[in-house]
């Protein structure tokens, strides 16, 4: 069940209904996700199939058609109200069958301690 709205930017906010399914139940139970997917992690749908979209589940989906722009995982848990937990095991599942395409984060881009300290020195030893 869904009800749709307006977000206030012109971007349509669709929501579950509340219902009796507990969050686990749409994840299997699963609470480990195969990819990292920090709450700032930009989810996208790098190529929208609608044969892909309508045969998954309708909270996969919700998220799947909602990453047809380029959208964060806290975004995605509050346009959609979802627990922020099952929207990382769901969207980790689109990841994994390649319909959704994880952007990556600042944060997969930190060098290790070693290297930060010698561009340090370097920089230390410049010419002011």
């Amino acid at each position: 069940m869904m009800v749709s709205s307006d977000d206030g930017l012109g971007q349509p906010t669709i929501k579950m209904r509340s219902s009796r399914v507990r969050p686990y139940a749409l994840t299997g139970g699963r609470t480990k996700t195969r990819h990292q997917l920090l709450v700032e992690t930009l989810v996208s749908v790098p190529h929208y199939d609608p044969t892909l979209s309508e045969s998954l589940m309708p909270e996969s989906r919700l998220l799947y058609e909602r990453a047809r722009t380029r959208v964060s995982i806290a975004e995605l848990s509050a346009l959609l109200t979802m627990p922020l937990g099952v929207v990382r095991v769901l969207v980790s599942d689109l990841a994994t069958q390649g319909a959704i395409f994880i952007h990556p984060t600042a944060h997969a881009y930190q060098h290790d301690r070693q290297v930060l300290e010698r561009i340090l020195d370097g920089l230390k030893r410049l010419p002011v």
